[in-house]
């Protein structure tokens, strides 16, 4: 008997890929100004990214970057617990634990190690994880790594997060929900699921990587906005390469749950203390995020100017208040149709399909950042409508041809 090939394998997924028009592509990004990129020789106003307060490139920001790299290098030095735990990244952790309300925190290199960290040391074979079915990729791998029972509720649905638990009543218990969602930028409802974990005698663990720094007062997040704490969401997750504009990711919990991810868990004791030079900057950013209140004023206003002008135009967004604002498409071809038309008129919005969304669920994925101006936003509301006309003519064209 002889064994798969793993290269035939390889070229069967490609075509399949390929047939179903979901062969992704990287693009190379030369320069960056703002919210402006500049792509294969054009600049193009980008609608895609995660920098929603537009504090990556500010010159406090990158000053406290170049200070920190001339004096302590461009790199890290070691794990934390060898020796590449740096006074910088002491300082960042107590402010991002001061302004989120939290006992104590914890640097990762990124949010996927954070979330494989959390779930990994903290449950094994015999335990139990729930978590919604549009969780981000790196809370269901992080279920798959640890060997627990992993059980999925319908998108935002606490009876069903309740269904899941009480099906398994043995082993030690997580929920685990995003607080905004990235695909569909909607915020779970994190007072029902804090209850259902209550009468569970679950953990609640939440990742919001996309709500730290935009909703919630002071730009606390979802946690903040549904008025919990840490009694009843003993661990959160916050990335810093979003409204923060830096890279990594912080988690964030009692202090004794926080001590025994130091202890034992593997993506934080076998990696690489992420550049002090890199806590800098985002310590400076966490500043800026904590006193700039006008930079979610201005993100509210161009959420409610997007979504007014989306009607008027007869789009339909889905229903989100956060910077994240996904246009459904439907199939696979029209997403990436609509998105190369929208190129050709100066605008970058990506179009995500499966396996990202669920089938049928193909969209443009909108973003805003506080860097846009109400400009900007008008005149892609004219390229999304001139982009929809070039689609359809499109369609008929190949309907009349066929």
């Amino acid at each position: 008997m002889m064994r798969p090939s793993l290269r035939e394998r390889v070229e069967q997924q490609r075509v399949q890929r390929a047939a179903l028009g979901r062969t992704r592509a990287r693009r190379t990004v030369t320069r960056r100004d703002g919210v402006r990129l500049e792509v294969d020789g054009h600049w193009l106003t980008g609608f895609c990214g995660n920098d929603y307060l537009g504090l990556g490139q500010h010159f406090a920001v990158t000053n406290a970057l170049q200070d920190a790299a001339s004096r302590e290098g461009a790199g890290g030095l070691a794990s934390h617990l060898v020796c590449g735990h740096h006074v910088l990244h002491q300082q960042l952790e107590r402010e991002l634990a001061d302004w989120l309300g939290y006992p104590r925190a914890l640097l990762f290199g990124s949010g996927f190690l954070a979330n494989l960290a959390v779930v990994q040391a903290l449950l094994g074979d015999e335990d139990l994880c729930v978590q919604d079915r549009l969780n981000h990729a790196s809370l269901i791998d992080a279920a798959r790594l640890a060997g627990c029972r992993l059980r999925r509720y319908p998108h935002a649905d606490a009876e069903g997060a309740l269904r899941q638990l009480r099906s398994v009543p043995d082993g030690a218990a997580l929920l685990a929900t995003d607080g905004v969602f990235s695909m569909d930028g909607d915020i779970a409802p994190l007072r029902e699921l804090a209850l259902v974990a209550r009468v569970q005698h679950a953990l609640l663990y939440v990742d919001d990587a996309h709500g730290v720094g935009v909703v919630g007062p002071d730009g606390r997040g979802s946690v903040a906005a549904a008025r919990l704490g840490v009694e009843a969401v003993p661990l959160q997750l916050a990335t810093l390469g979003k409204a923060l504009g830096g890279y990594g990711a912080v988690v964030l919990g009692e202090a004794a749950l926080i001590e025994h991810l130091a202890q034992s868990a593997r993506p934080y004791l076998y990696t690489t203390a992420l550049p002090p030079a890199q806590a800098a900057a985002t310590l400076a950013a966490v500043k800026l995020a904590r006193k700039d209140q006008w930079r979610r004023d201005r993100l509210a206003e161009l959420i409610a100017r997007l979504r007014a002008g989306a009607a008027r135009h007869g789009f339909e967004l889905l229903p989100s208040d956060t910077p994240i604002q996904p246009l459904l498409c439907g199939e696979d071809a029209r997403a990436v149709a609509m998105a190369q038309a929208l190129e050709a008129q100066g605008f970058w919005a990506a179009p995500i399909r499966p396996p990202t969304v669920p089938e049928g669920g193909a969209r443009l994925r909108i973003t805003l950042s506080a860097l846009h101006t109400a400009s900007d936003v008008d005149a892609l509301l004219d390229a999304l409508a001139w982009a929809r006309e070039a689609v359809e003519r499109g369609y008929r064209a190949d309907a009349a041809q066929a």
